[in-house]
């Protein structure tokens, strides 16, 4: 199906000059052994039998405690926590994994519309103090109407992302100590001094990630991101991307890292990751293929429109790049593709995506705690320090 010609690389394409920042992904909506009714914490029709065929794991603290110290231990960066209808909330979730982790950062998803933005700095700036400067933040303005309005959120999307940026510029002000007065199209704030919270200083945003593939998303990131995420599409698809934000934020006066979102299957040679690969979607059947992508192709979303133009729900037609399988995109919103190989495959692809403009990758696979495994012991290796400050 997707293993044809593929072969384990003999040798390793030279380390690039620049190590990549590696990160690991939360999963707060559930895990699983393999792709089924209940990936990514959808419930196709609620079937508890389908949960249980695929290796169902709930995301409780226990579980989630051991994947976090799991990518502590091997010294991933950070690790994303979503956000969204699908999953627990992140602020909670990772509050209640600081104390179990030691260096490891938490890329904190969240949705501008649901708090205000002088509340959110004083969020960040607890957290900050309680984890030791261990926060990131993913601003997510959120893709699917449906679900934003089930959130009472009925601003359209281009709308999200204008308040985005207010939401930004409020916040960064706050977080920087200066006086903030704002009478604006989306908030009214009223901040004469630039005091900080129960008398403890302000502490300035840490970094800001924002994605997207929209105009809009991209006119953001310039305005305001550290990091631009994309998810896992091809590399000369990725390079148009990457440039086109770097040229948009030059043109104010700004530097933008690239960063991208996907998924991982690394073993010791081709064919057994690919073997894993085809074991991942084998319970999935046509009819919750087809339920899976009319339902993807509803959501607003130019960037989950490319990710399912990939492959079109065709699971012959999965092997969209070297190493890039579209499987996980069958059924999974969101990240939809994977780099799937021997360790020294999957390195040299990490290679590719970094000339063109890739900086971070935030990785996952399932499940979680031993594909991390893998990629720790196999990947991170290859390169000559996976973290960096």
């Amino acid at each position: 199906m997707c293993s044809g010609g593929q072969q384990e690389t003999e040798q390793v394409v030279t380390t690039t000059a620049v190590v990549p920042k590696f990160s690991w992904f939360l999963p707060t909506g559930g895990d699983d052994e393999r792709l089924g009714g209940a990936s990514h914490g959808v419930r196709i029709g609620g079937n508890a039998a389908t949960e249980s065929d695929s290796g169902h794991r709930d995301a409780s603290l226990e579980y989630l405690t051991r994947l976090a110290q799991t990518v502590d231990r091997l010294g991933f960066h950070a690790v994303l926590t979503p956000t969204g209808a699908h999953c627990e909330d992140a602020w909670l979730v990772t509050s209640a994994l600081i104390a179990a982790t030691t260096r490891l950062k938490f890329l904190v998803a969240f949705r501008p519309g649901a708090v205000e933005p002088v509340l959110s700095a004083q969020m960040v700036s607890t957290f900050q103090r309680l984890s030791g400067g261990r926060a990131l933040l993913n601003v997510v303005v959120g893709g699917d109407d449906v679900e934003q309005r089930a959130y009472g959120d009925t601003l359209g999307k281009d709308d999200r992302y204008r308040r985005a940026l207010e939401f930004l510029e409020i916040a960064r002000g706050v977080g920087d100590g200066k006086p903030v007065s704002t009478s604006s199209e989306f908030y009214t704030v009223e901040r004469p001094s630039g005091a900080g919270f129960s008398g403890y200083p302000p502490v300035p945003l840490p970094d800001v990630y924002v994605g997207g593939s929209s105009p809009a998303a991209i006119d953001v990131a310039a305005e305001q991101a550290d990091v631009f995420l994309t998810w896992g599409e091809p590399p000369a698809q990725v390079a148009d991307k990457i440039a086109h934000v770097k040229k948009a934020a030059s043109a104010k006066g700004r530097e933008i890292r690239g960063g991208i979102r996907i998924h991982v299957i690394a073993r010791d040679t081709a064919d057994e990751a690919w073997s894993v690969a085809e074991n991942l979607i084998s319970g999935l059947d046509d009819e919750i293929i087809a339920r899976r992508q009319k339902a993807l192709r509803g959501i607003a979303s130019e960037g989950q429109r490319r990710m399912l133009d990939l492959h079109g729900g065709d699971r012959n037609n999965l092997l969209v790049g070297p190493n890039l399988w579209a499987g996980y995109g069958l059924v999974r919103g969101g990240a939809g593709t994977a780099l799937v190989g021997s360790h020294a495959e999957v390195a040299d692809r990490i290679r590719e995506y970094q000339a063109v403009g890739i900086d971070e990758f935030i990785f996952s696979g399932y499940p979680h705690i031993e594909e991390a495994e893998h990629f720790g012991r196999g990947v991170l290796p290859l390169f000559e320090s996976p973290v960096t400050p």
